[in-house]
């Protein structure tokens, strides 16, 4: 049967990949160890400037306590400034003018909680996750990192209907009168969020130093289904390497030390990320560290800048928030849609999720997109399928021989096997004639499996009756009882394995696939119904052909 056939090299290769995973983080070549860069930069004319807070200003800077309440707000000295937006509502800290709250309104965290939006940013101690910024400068007082007090106007902010964009701005002023206006221009209808420090000098000396911004978070205790891994941990981009991920653990050993142009960093998880995007054509140094409370930072900080007495210069960049809809991060900056991460069959995957996402412009519903994009799957390896089923049909027809020379050769398996040999070369039957046609389309049932499981389009998205959202489990188990009954369908069209106990193992596969499959989304489900359904027509049809001494 060919979805058992499939399943079990699907997890043979997963398998090996595990074993080849783990023996690479044990015995493989470590990666050059990265000279650290000089704490200082002599710029031209100025004093020497910091590149970026070690590890222990950075811990020791952080909140006694990881959940900031209003109380807590208070007592440090700083409140929560409130931003509603048409896609956002966001807490800003005035301490450091972080982002320590950020709600998606267009996500809600179920549907049977349409009201209660998800939450990416939060300082909630089991998914910490929060957007820092600030500046460094030889002087620690004449620059404001994420620890110091800004100042607002007031403590909400509304984009207003006939408003296009919304600007929020919190100002630090030092003691020699230099001005820091940090602003954040948000726009309607954008997930994307313009981050400026504007510098003014109104002192009497000139002013260097630098920006930086980091994302901080928490290793999440809620990692979702044991059975489907989704990644949770940080990503960059560079135009020498392209796409890399660094998790957790290499964040903490610093192992991103890299100067990088036209690039991003971000912190990403299943279906959602954060990003910060430099400016085009700007060199940043991209850092990650593990802080000593548990919690990991990526980030990056730009070149040192000098601002003359009565100056001012602007550090500029975006910050992305949302979720990862590859038509609009490819927009933002080049490799972003990249965070879809489709693994090394993305040059399957991709084109895949192009034509699903044409017929669902057409069909309005993914439930029927997924079937339509089933059947032209098996249009497409109709040929290859029907060899396979020819195979196994012809394998099936010869089973009363096959057993009669069990029969009579018993115990002796070497003579019985060669006996069977002779049998297939005169009948011209190859016996891996089912299984190579399967090898061949292995790769795209796997991209689409991958495709089906990043795809935030299809988290809530209803089909018909009780599926009202693909992303999770059938809610009555329904799908995963009809994939097991056509998986025992297909199973009995195909010949019985000669060894006894492999015929039991096999008749135990429904069941077993049953049960893993009632914990999978189910827009998966919906996909290996129809597969199987197709399959058991494609296969029934073939071998009665065969069984009827038809030749075609």
């Amino acid at each position: 049967m060919d979805n058992i056939r499939l399943f079990l090299m699907f997890a043979l290769a997963y398998t090996g990949f595990l074993l080849w995973q783990a023996w690479q983080e044990d015995y493989g070549q470590l990666p050059p160890q990265v000279t650290e860069q000089p704490a200082v930069e002599q710029a031209a004319g100025s004093q020497a400037v910091p590149e970026v807070p070690t590890v222990a200003a950075v811990d020791s800077a952080l909140p006694d306590t990881p959940e900031l309440t209003t109380e807590t707000a208070a007592a440090s000295g700083s409140r929560l400034i409130h931003v509603e937006t048409d896609k956002f509502k966001i807490s800003i800290d005035t301490r450091g003018g972080s982002m320590v709250s950020a709600y998606l309104e267009g996500y809600p965290v179920s549907i049977e909680q349409p009201d209660v939006k998800y939450q990416l940013l939060g300082t909630s101690p089991s998914d910490y996750f929060i957007a820092q910024s600030g500046l460094l400068s030889a002087d620690k007082d004449s620059a404001p990192s994420h620890e110091a007090i800004y100042q607002a106007e007031r403590e909400t902010y509304v984009l207003v209907d006939g408003s296009d964009t919304l600007v929020v701005d919190l100002e630090w002023t030092s003691a020699e009168g230099l001005k820091v206006t940090k602003r954040y221009i948000f726009s309607r209808g954008s997930h994307q969020i313009e981050l400026q420090h504007i510098v003014s000098n109104n002192s009497g000396q000139a002013w260097n130093g630098r920006e930086y911004r980091q994302l901080q978070r928490g290793d999440p205790e809620d990692t979702g289904n044991a059975l489907m891994y989704t990644y949770t941990g940080g990503a960059i981009y560079s135009q020498a390497e392209k796409y890399q991920k660094f998790d957790f653990d290499e964040l903490a050993e610093g192992k991103l030390n890299v100067d990088v142009e036209d690039g991003w960093y971000s912190m990403m998880q299943h279906y959602f990320l954060a990003a910060f995007v430099p400016p085009r054509g700007q060199t940043n140094h991209f850092y990650g560290k593990g802080l000593a409370n548990g919690r990991y930072v990526i980030g990056g900080y730009t070149p040192a800048a000098t601002v003359e007495p009565g100056a001012e210069h602007i550090f500029r960049g975006d910050f992305y928030a949302g979720p990862k809809i590859q038509e609009d991060m490819a927009k933002i900056a080049q490799g972003l849609d990249l965070t879809v991460d489709y693994g090394w069959l993305s040059m399957i995957a991709q084109p895949m999720y192009w034509i699903l996402s044409w017929i669902h412009g057409v069909v309005h519903n993914w439930g029927w997109t997924i079937i339509i994009f089933t059947i032209l799957i098996k249009l497409v390896f109709f040929k290859l399928s029907e060899t396979s089923y020819r195979s196994m049909a012809n394998m099936r027809k010869l089973q009363p021989r096959i057993q009669a020379l069990k029969d009579r050769y018993g115990d002796d398996k070497q003579r019985m096997q060669q006996a069977m040999m002779d049998m297939y070369k005169k009948d011209k039957i190859n016996p891996l004639g089912g299984c190579l046609p399967m090898l061949v389309q292995m790769p795209f049932f796997i991209a689409l499996y991958w495709v089906l499981m990043e795809s935030v389009e299809l988290r809530q998205a209803p089909w018909i009756w009780w599926i009202q959202d693909l992303s999770i489990k059938d809610p009555y188990f329904i799908l995963p009882i009809i994939m097991g009954a056509t998986m025992f369908v297909q199973q009995k069209l195909n010949p019985a394995p000669p060894d006894p106990m492999q015929a039991k193992m096999m008749m135990m596969l429904p069941f077993v696939f049953t049960i893993m499959f009632a914990f999978f989304p189910s827009g998966l489900g919906v996909y290996w119904v129809m597969t199987n359904a197709l399959s058991i027509a494609q296969q029934y049809v073939i071998t009665k052909r065969i069984e009827a001494g038809s030749s075609t």
